[in-house]
């Protein structure tokens, strides 16, 4: 068995040449590149490219066999689709369609969402179901371009766990809707056995975060960004092992932000280096690359 093994692109340099990135991402050993639709301004912009911009992507990519796996539709945050406000709610879903044509275009069969109703807003049983409702709207727009739409386990208590996903799938019944667990997120939230739930799950399963967290206690809110690894509590040797025994030959994504420290391509090759060893003590052996 093999997995292929990505990067999230906030953790490379920062480069306005799509080729300059991906082969950047090859010559640091990954098969695959995350790539960012995020809150800001500037990466929101992406769901308008031109033809000819998401043409020069699309070619980098063939020009430096590197694949894009997943694109990450972190803007949700700002614009939610369970907000109170219905202009926000249908710019949310406008812009969910508008990735799901970007992704069309650019050869991405994933979309991952953030699982949550809403963000910056207060939670109400008015805004899950907001988020299902639009949810389902997407859903059924995926389906018709063959792309599939996967909800991360959040560092938020509406969505924290695979089985709560499973759930909103009895909600919404498709193929084209499926589980994308951060095992950092798996493991800050107590009430989460972790190895039960990738059991659980491993059939819903697309791909998976590798990110370290500090644990949610009843003294503190957990911590769920910029944690080295091997400095939370995330037991990364337990999770792939339960995860090779179940047979998971999908996508790894290691998850860092280190775009802006002073030296991303060093904090990547130890971060890739930790990973490796794991997959070597567990028995997992990563995709060749192209």
């Amino acid at each position: 068995m093999m997995n292929s093994l990505g990067i999230y692109e906030k953790a490379l340099p920062k480069t306005d040449s799509w080729h300059e990135c991906l082969q950047t991402v090859h010559d640091l050993g990954f098969n695959f590149l995350e790539f960012s639709v995020d809150e800001s301004d500037e990466r929101l912009a992406r769901l308008d490219w031109t033809r000819r911009q998401r043409e020069d992507f699309r070619n980098a990519a063939w020009d430096t066999g590197v694949r894009v796996h997943t694109l990450m539709l972190s803007g949700h945050r700002r614009f939610p689709l369970g907000s109170a406000d219905p202009a926000i709610r249908e710019k949310s879903l406008n812009m969910l369609f508008q990735a799901i044509d970007l992704a069309y275009d650019l050869d991405i069969r994933n979309i991952q969402l953030a699982g949550y109703d809403v963000y910056y807003e207060a939670k109400t049983v008015e805004s899950r179901e907001w988020f299902i409702e639009n949810l389902r709207q997407g859903v059924e727009y995926a389906a018709s371009r063959q792309v599939m739409l996967d909800i991360e386990t959040m560092d938020d208590p509406f969505l924290n766990s695979i089985r709560k996903i499973q759930y909103i799938k009895t909600q919404i019944h498709s193929p084209w809707l499926q589980v994308y667990p951060d095992l950092g997120n798996l493991t800050a939230w107590p009430e989460n056995s972790v190895g039960a739930e990738l059991e659980a799950g491993i059939d819903n399963i697309v791909s998976i975060h590798l990110k370290d967290t500090k644990p949610v206690t009843s003294t503190s809110k957990g911590q769920f960004r910029d944690v080295p690894f091997g400095d939370g509590s995330v037991d990364f040797e337990g999770c792939l092992r339960t995860l090779h025994r179940l047979g998971y030959t999908g996508a790894f994504t290691i998850e860092m932000w280190t775009q802006k420290s002073a030296d991303p391509i060093a904090a990547v090759k130890e971060a890739k280096a930790y990973f490796s060893q794991i997959f070597d003590a567990v028995g997992m052996v990563q995709e060749a690359l192209g």
